[in-house]
């Protein structure tokens, strides 16, 4: 048996070698360059908007009862019923009219509605809890368990129900934090990268990163060094290794933070195009999801008209991201088979405050939009805005549809997970609401390869499903990795240029 001797010029590369890997793991090594293709399996996307939006004033009541009781709670927050600021009216497929309308801002929704691809689920949220707390409600949803935290999250047991049907993905799930969100805790899937940009070795002098020219012959930059460091046959090293070739085909993936012509310039917006390339690279991407922040809006919310508003602009910034999301992939293909979810922690109060904002709620409306959606229609249970009925619910709007029964049917319908009851123990699903068609029957219904564009149908009881054939797909990413641990990699690897 051979003898492990290990110098300390030995012992610190493979403290870095391990770091790296524990950073970037084995992931996305031994496969060829990511093509664009309409994949075959599809992507759940999960939009978080942290700090609980007033969904009264995305989904207005515009008439009847409602927008009476609606007005005399809200007489300086009131979204106009018509005219310049005034709700888009939501029609449903046949052209009926409905009692309520989206904010004004959001057009691109509207528009996302009236293509029949936008569906909306009234008071949905947690039935069997009441809480008030933004910690609690977040991180309750996050791990899909109301009422207590189970330590993993929703999204890291459903990447287990179903990692048979993963194979070689690359990416089977990624968020774009700088840390790993609490929906993804327990995954040893997920990759958290919240800038392409900064998914790479390139700390320190400029100089120092790579081989450039004018240098001397033979010298080498950080980057090309990685290799040699980890030539060695121990165990260490070979995960150093493994690490190394993970960054090297991450930075191999044609991203670009250069944003297609029409799409808004901001945060939020960057966040979608990283996930609109992810999955359009075919890296085998199930699950994505992201936060938008912002919308705690106790004074000076605003509503809708000309001058500032706050509470304006952050619809606006939403509803224009996520729509130029859906027409950039609509234009490929590819959202034939991706679900957006635009969720949040709870609503706000009926009644505004005294300082013109709204305190914490419970229900709040949920958004389903993409290819595979029964849209242009409302689901769930809708009690009205009567004081003398919410009266038992501390008078706000209750949550009267689990979420988890949305969650159920997208992992039933689209994820191909049979036993909801690993992603959300304890929890017995109801009858799907029909919210998203059946990926099965679908494709059983579908012969037709292509990579045109995907035709948005204006009725909610259509299908069209593009399909092609996928190529082959990068290897498996094994753990979590996020910029935070990456960057102390970076540093532990300068520290060590510098005393070997």
């Amino acid at each position: 048996m051979s003898r492990i001797e290990l110098n300390r010029r030995d012992f610190l590369k493979g403290c870095c070698a391990t770091a790296a890997a524990g950073a970037v793991g084995p992931s996305l090594l031994f496969s060829p360059e990511a093509q664009a293709a309409a994949n075959t399996y599809d992507t759940v996307v999960l939009v978080f908007l942290r700090g609980g939006i007033d969904g009264l004033n995305l989904v207005v009541p515009t008439s009847g009862n409602d927008r009476s009781f609606y007005e005399q709670a809200r007489p300086n927050l009131a979204i106009a019923a018509s005219g310049t600021y005034g709700a888009l009216p939501l029609t449903l497929a046949g052209g009926a009219a409905t009692p309520f309308g989206l904010h004004p801002s959001a057009t691109g929704l509207r528009d996302i509605w009236e293509a029949g691809k936008l569906a909306i689920v009234h008071s949905c949220g947690m039935p069997t809890v009441v809480t008030r707390s933004h910690f609690n409600a977040q991180l309750f949803l996050d791990f899909g368990t109301p009422g207590r935290a189970s330590g993993t999250g929703w999204m890291a047991r459903a990447l287990d129900a179903q990692a048979a049907s993963l194979g070689q993905a690359a990416m089977p799930a990624l968020a774009t934090n700088d840390r790993v969100p609490a929906n993804l805790l327990g995954s040893t899937e997920a990759l958290v990268m919240g800038s392409p940009a900064d998914f790479a070795l390139n700390a320190g002098a400029w100089q120092w990163q790579t081989r450039r020219s004018g240098m001397p012959a033979g010298a080498r930059g950080v980057n090309e060094m990685l290799a040699r460091l980890w030539k060695g046959n121990t165990g260490l090293e070979y995960s150093g290794a493994r690490a190394d070739a993970a960054l090297q085909v991450v930075a191999t993936q044609p991203y670009t933070t250069t944003l297609p012509a029409g799409w808004p310039d901001s945060g939020f917006a960057r966040q979608l195009w990283t996930i609109a390339q992810s999955i359009r690279f075919n890296l085998g991407l199930r699950y994505a999801t992201l936060d938008l922040g912002g919308w705690d809006t106790h004074d000076s919310q605003g509503s809708a008209g000309s001058g500032y508003h706050y509470y304006q602009n952050k619809i606006a910034e939403l509803s224009q991201a996520l729509t130029a999301f859906y027409s950039e992939l609509s234009s490929g293909g590819e959202m034939s088979r991706v679900t957006v979810v635009v969720q949040s922690e709870f609503g706000r109060r009926v009644r505004e405050n005294g300082s013109r904002g709204t305190d914490h709620g419970y229900g709040n409306p949920l958004l389903v939009l993409g290819g595979p959606v029964n849209g242009r229609r409302f689901y769930g249970s809708w009690m009205g805005l009567d004081p003398e009925v919410l009266s038992p619910y501390f008078g706000d709007v209750p949550a009267t549809t689990d979420f988890r029964r949305v969650f159920s049917e997208l992992l039933v319908r689209r994820m191909g997970i049979s036993d909801t009851g690993v992603v959300f123990p304890e929890y017995v699903a109801p009858a799907p609401l029909g919210i998203v068609q059946n990926a099965v029957a679908a494709a059983t219904a579908s012969h037709v390869v292509s990579r045109q564009p995907a035709t948005v149908l204006p009725t909610h009881d259509s299908a069209h499903r593009t399909v092609s054939t996928a190529r082959p797909r990068p290897a498996r990413l094994p753990r979590p990795v996020d910029s935070w641990t990456l960057r102390i990699w970076i540093r532990l690897l300068r520290w060590l240029f510098l005393r070997i």
